[in-house]
């Protein structure tokens, strides 16, 4: 399998959302008539859409915001909403300073320790406010915060990492042991993230209860620069699509997958579902929401590595409501807003009623998908070609 790349070495080929389409089939249905939720954790969400745990897009607010959307929002339990008591007045520096000193702003802004006390808080003001709480961390520290946001009521557990194996190996610190977290810990837990059909396979099988797909994609993530890593996200998402697909088979347990990164639009999105994927999660959409802290501007997770920032501050402007965004009306001509509106009428289109229906429709590689025809949209700078 692959390509002679070298001598006694090959290479594979794998594709990206830009180089391949979705073929309609020989039905299609009212875009009115499709289903678009999924089950998740235990909860059924109209919307497959989780926004990404970025302190320029998830606040408290905005968690409560998306999920009476029907979606799901992150809360990073290690961002500037748990180190400061007045995490706005933060925001405010990283947004004003300029490109050239904002790795050095953000380094200086994350020394400040996360305090467990405001943990606790952030959680309880999302579920006072009827929203449903899930929070994220670093594996190291999962353990100590998972307890304490079980606790205070959260309803799922994130643990993510660039990648989170469960075979693990460290002299400086102790590993976390993925499945006696899942025994301890009661309340659902996703795993990532991961690339692979072998360790999406792990995860799942040490009790992951849905996994994230993407190493590097993100718009505001430079990892795949900084660290030469990474499966474009097409092939990514139908190689652990294809684990947990196998491990339903085996034992009738189904175990969501959750492509994380690289979607600019709804035809993303749509391609995602299409190469497995049962829910998304995206950062830079949202983070164009008047509801999302960072004004427009968001950054990653890994931007403030004190040693190696694996992401940048990115600005992505303010361009209307959380609810245009996911349901329109689009005023943009670029396929950013309307999101699950965009998943409607592909589906629609494909004679998919459902997402696990759209996850066997006919995927061709077409890198000219882009360009074609787009003569006068690439010249004048519109529509697909802004």
């Amino acid at each position: 399998m692959g390509e002679w790349i070298g001598v006694n070495r090959r290479a594979r080929r794998c594709y990206g959302f830009d180089e391949v389409a979705l073929v309609p089939g020989r039905r299609s249905i009212n875009p009115e008539d499709v289903d678009t939720s999924i089950e998740l954790c235990g909860f059924k969400l109209p919307v497959p859409i989780l926004a990404a745990a970025m302190d320029g897009v998830v606040d408290t607010k905005f968690a409560v915001a998306m999920s009476k959307m029907g979606g799901i929002a992150v809360l990073n339990l290690e961002g500037i909403y748990t180190r400061y008591e007045d995490p706005y007045e933060v925001i405010n520096r990283i947004v004003e300073g300029t490109d050239e000193e904002a790795t050095k702003i953000f380094q200086e802004i994350y020394l400040e320790p996360v305090k467990e006390e405001l943990i606790y808080k952030k959680i309880k003001e999302i579920k006072k406010a009827g929203g449903l709480c899930a929070v994220s961390s670093i594996p190291q520290k999962a353990f100590q915060y998972g307890r304490i946001a079980q606790e205070a009521g959260a309803d799922i557990f994130v643990i993510q990492a660039t990648v989170l194996t469960v075979n693990h190996f460290s002299s400086q610190y102790e590993p976390i042991k993925l499945k006696e977290f899942c025994e301890e810990i009661k309340i659902p837990v996703i795993m990532g993230n991961c690339v692979t059909y072998e360790v999406a396979l792990d995860l799942i099988e040490v009790g992951a209860d849905a996994i994230l797909v993407g190493v590097g994609p993100g718009n505001a993530c430079t990892t795949r620069g900084v660290l030469g890593i990474g499966i474009p996200q097409v092939t990514a998402t139908l190689d652990v699509s294809a684990a947990r697909d196998y491990y339903y088979k085996k034992t009738g347990k189904y175990v969501p997958v959750i492509t994380d990164g690289g979607m600019r639009r709804g035809g993303d999105i749509c391609k995602a579902v299409a190469a497995g994927a049962d829910a998304v999660m995206i950062g830079s959409a949202l983070a164009r929401a008047q509801e999302a802290p960072g004004k427009g501007y968001h950054w990653g997770m890994a931007t403030p590595h004190p040693y190696l920032p694996r992401g940048t501050r990115i600005f992505v402007g303010t361009t209307g409501s959380l609810k245009e965004i996911l349901f329109g009306p689009a005023k943009t001509d670029d396929g950013s807003q309307n999101l699950v509106g965009a998943l409607q009428t592909s589906m629609g289109n494909l004679g998919a009623r459902t997402i696990r229906e759209m996850h066997e429709v006919e995927i061709i590689i077409a890198p000219s998908i882009q360009t074609e025809g787009k003569l006068f949209q690439a010249v004048q700078r519109v529509g697909m070609m802004k």
